[in-house]
């Protein structure tokens, strides 16, 4: 049931991440009646608290960004996969309540073991992940296939403001460069990187249009190798800082193909990869107070 307003109304799950962050902090909310309950508000692991929560709250749309993160600055990386495995069928349970669940999903669903450039959507179940967040990813997908009511938006490298500056490549590059730091990576590889700015208009479409698949690949036209990146930092700083990349070679690439997404929305654009990554410069120098020094001085 929609509210008085016109405007769907949207539970969004995962609004205190860095995506959800995203989200709540875009047009989304004027277009939209976003709903984003705080753990105390609605604990996700319950599935009496959420059946009734999404029964009682009269919702068109559940937009599901929640997850438990195993990353390596993760205070708690453990039963990644019971958690969010539980957390998504808690909200499945409820998919008679809504017209569609949009579910952010994750390329690691193609199995890190057998990436390949540009994986498509038509290549998932080749492989069962074997790690706990690819697994989860899989298991999900398994359930929503050929059920129109759900549709899995498949993200890669997504960069931007809110993110975890410690770990996250392109945030920590420029945090790094405000600090004089050199440029340090493990290895140089390449990555499909979504501006994180660029997907609340995707979200949109999804939200307002049917879709003929149950996923797609969400991810610009071109990749980028780290070390390119880091020379793109490094330019936009005006500084001559030094690049270290401890192993040699390029490691295993993580990208996808965008071909299903363009084929079906041909209206979708993404922000130049070099202002995207200028815009961030921007945002962190306006906010440097906030970077703590010391995160950026071990990699991890």
């Amino acid at each position: 049931m929609s509210n008085p307003a016109g405007k769907r109304r949207v539970l969004l799950t995962g609004g205190s991440g860095f995506i959800g962050k995203n989200l709540l902090d875009s047009a989304l909310v004027d277009r939209y009646e976003l709903v984003a309950p705080s753990h105390a508000d609605l604990d996700l692991m319950n599935e009496d608290t959420v059946l009734e929560y999404i029964r009682n709250g009269h919702f068109d749309i559940i937009l599901h960004a929640a997850a438990k993160p195993g990353h390596r600055a993760a205070k708690d990386p453990s039963g990644i996969l019971y958690a969010n495995t539980r957390i998504f069928f808690n909200l499945a349970r409820a998919i008679d309540n809504v017209s569609k669940m949009i579910v952010l999903g994750s390329g690691a669903i193609y199995d890190s073991r057998f990436y390949h450039p540009l994986m498509k959507e038509e290549e998932f179940g080749l492989h069962v992940p074997a790690d706990e967040h690819g697994f989860s990813k899989y298991v999900i997908q398994k359930y929503i296939s050929n059920d129109k009511r759900f549709v899995d938006l498949r993200l890669f490298g997504v960069f931007g403001k809110h993110e975890e500056y410690s770990i996250r490549f392109i945030s920590n590059m420029i945090c790094k460069s405000l600090f004089d730091l050199p440029l340090t990576m493990h290895q140089n590889r390449r990555f499909s990187y979504l501006f994180v700015e660029d997907l609340p208009a995707i979200v949109g479409h999804f939200i307002d249009s049917d879709h003929r698949h149950d996923a797609y690949n969400v991810t610009p036209n071109e990749t980028h190798e780290l070390k390119e990146i880091a020379e793109i930092v490094r330019a936009i700083a005006r500084k001559d800082l030094p690049i270290h990349i401890e192993l040699d070679g390029l490691g295993p690439e993580y990208s996808g193909s965008n071909e299903r997404l363009r084929a079906e929305w041909h209206a979708v654009r993404f922000t130049p990869f070099n202002k995207a990554i200028e815009s961030l410069f921007r945002w962190y120098s306006e906010n440097r107070f906030m970077i703590d020094k010391n995160k950026l001085l071990l990699d991890r």
